[in-house]
Order: structure tokens, then C-alpha cells, then sequence
């Protein structure tokens, strides 16, 4: 009886013809069918936005290599829902995101897009994972990137990973030769400390750019940022559910005559 190849959903936020994008597609493409659908224009830093008063463009284009590849006008996170919806008519096995030119370690995945795909895929109930290099040049070395990609895409399709399965995978700039391996980490708590430069246009009107720099406050040795700084790729599971359990546990304690409150006319404002 002839076994059905996984269906492989990939998709980025720096744009359907970014070299990371493409040596993703190179890295899983013997592991099932593989089908891109991508923006059709670079997204970085777009979090989980969504197009909502505007329509959405979705192209078949030719970029790979006897690989079924679509652009799309929208964000990251709406490329996956076009995906699940229009073209492919089902849940994929699995979607990858990446391989993102940056870091989204740490707090970085709060605004990438890269892992906002990946998030939208896991709220879908797909295994999905998303993977950068911590490289900003546009020929970047992706040698060790599509290494990691290839082996953690084949482990989570052979072991039938839970469908809200989420990874956040970063990689560091390393030769072969430099990594070290992978490691499996908890997320740093760190932060970008920013400003914004104050400029005039040509027309005398204030303009500001921001700029900052990346800061580590963890003081662990167990985060995605040590690990990366020792040359290893670090892997982070992340939760959808942002529920504090801590502090749950903490309000229903000492908030608790809150949830029996009733409003009076008194404390109308």
C-alpha cells in the first residue's frame, strides 16, 4: 500500500524570493511535498498582523524548482491562512517558517513575523516550527542553518508531533566546523532597550528613527541567548496560551471578593 508523502507548508516574512526562504525549501524538500506560499514582499517585524481592509493578491509563481510556490500581497500570518484555506484545502503535516536573515530569540518572537507564521500554523492545530540565523547580510551563509532545518523538520514528522507543537529555533553564525550542536533552552528574559533619533526632512518636518541595542537581563545559563552565544542552535518550546498560572492562582487568592462583586448605583463614574 502506497504511503501518501507528508505535505510540508512553507512560508517566511522577508518575502517569497529571500535566499533564506529558499534554502529552507532545499533543506526539507526530500522529506515530503513541499508547497511555498509566501508574501511577495519582505514583512519583517509584523508580528501576527492580519489584512483586514484590504484585499488580498495571491499569485502562482515559478521561483522553485518543480515546487508549487505562491506570492501573496498580505502579512506572514495571512499567507498561512490563504494556505490552509484556498490552496491547500486541509492541514499540512507540518509548517516551517524561515529560515529568518536576524535573530527572534528571546523577546524578538513577540514581533517577528517569522514566528507569527508559525504561531498562526500551531493555532490551526499544525506542528510548526520556526527557524533564523543570526545573520543580517543578505548572502548569508546558510550551511549549518539547513542542517538544523532538515533534521528537526524530519524528527517532528516521524514522531507525529502534538498539533499545537510551536519551536522557536535560532542558529547561530558559525561555520560548520564552529557549531556546536543544539541545545534545548528556555526563552531569555531580555529586551531592547531603544531610542529614537530626532531628524528634519528637506521640508523642515521632524522625523524619528528608531535605534537601540539588544540588552540580556537573565542571568540563567539554560536561555536561547547563552546558548547561541556558545555556538549552539537553541530551541525553545513556546505555548500559545499566555494565561499566568501563577498569577492566576495568586488573583483567585487575594482578589478573589472581586468575582462576587456586584455594581451599585453608588460607584457609577
Amino acid at each position: 500500500m502506497k504511503t501518501e508523502k507528508p505535505i510540508i507548508l512553507v512560508t517566511n516574512d522577508d518575502g517569497i524570493t529571500a535566499p533564506g526562504i529558499r534554502s529552507l525549501v532545499e533543506a526539507v524538500k526530500d522529506l515530503g511535498k513541499v508547497v511555498v506560499v509566501a508574501p511577495d514582499s519582505p514583512q519583517s517585524g509584523m508580528g501576527h498582523a492580519i489584512t483586514i481592509g484590504d484585499p488580498l493578491r495571491l499569485n502562482k509563481v515559478d521561483v522553485f524548482d518543480e515546487i508549487e510556490a505562491w506570492q501573496c500581497s498580505g502579512t506572514p500570518v495571512d499567507c498561512v491562512k490563504l494556505a490552509r484555506d484556498k490552496i491547500l484545502h486541509r492541514k499540512p503535516n507540518i509548517c516551517v517558517s524561515g529560515i529568518n536573515h536576524g535573530a527572534n530569540h528571546s523577546i524578538n518572537i513577540i514581533y517577528s513575523g517569522t514566528m507569527s507564521a508559525a504561531m498562526e500554523a500551531a493555532i490551526e492545530g499544525i506542528p510548526s516550527v520556526g527557524f533564523s540565523l543570526l545573520e543580517y547580510v543578505f548572502d548569508a551563509d546558510f550551511t549549518v542553518s539547513k542542517m538544523v532545518a532538515h533534521t528537526l523538520t524530519k524528527r517532528m514528522l516521524e514522531e507525529k508531533m502534538p498539533k499545537h507543537t510551536l519551536l522557536n529555533v535560532n542558529i547561530p553564525k558559525a561555520k560548520l566546523s564552529e557549531f556546536k550542536g543544539m541545545k534545548i533552552c528556555r526563552q531569555a528574559y531580555a529586551k531592547w532597550q531603544e531610542e529614537f533619533d530626532h531628524r528634519v526632512d528637506p521640508r523642515g518636518k521632524d522625523y524619528y528613527w528608531m535605534v537601540g541595542k539588544f540588552v540580556n537581563l537573565d542571568k540563567g545559563d539554560d536561555t536561547d541567548v547563552i546558548a547561541l552565544s556558545q555556538g549552539y542552535a537553541s530551541i525553545v518550546p513556546v505555548k500559545i496560551d499566555f494565561t499566568d498560572d501563577e498569577m492566576k492562582k495568586r488573583l483567585l487568592k487575594d482578589w478573589s471578593d472581586l468575582q462576587l462583586h456586584q455594581f451599585s448605583e453608588k460607584e457609577k463614574i
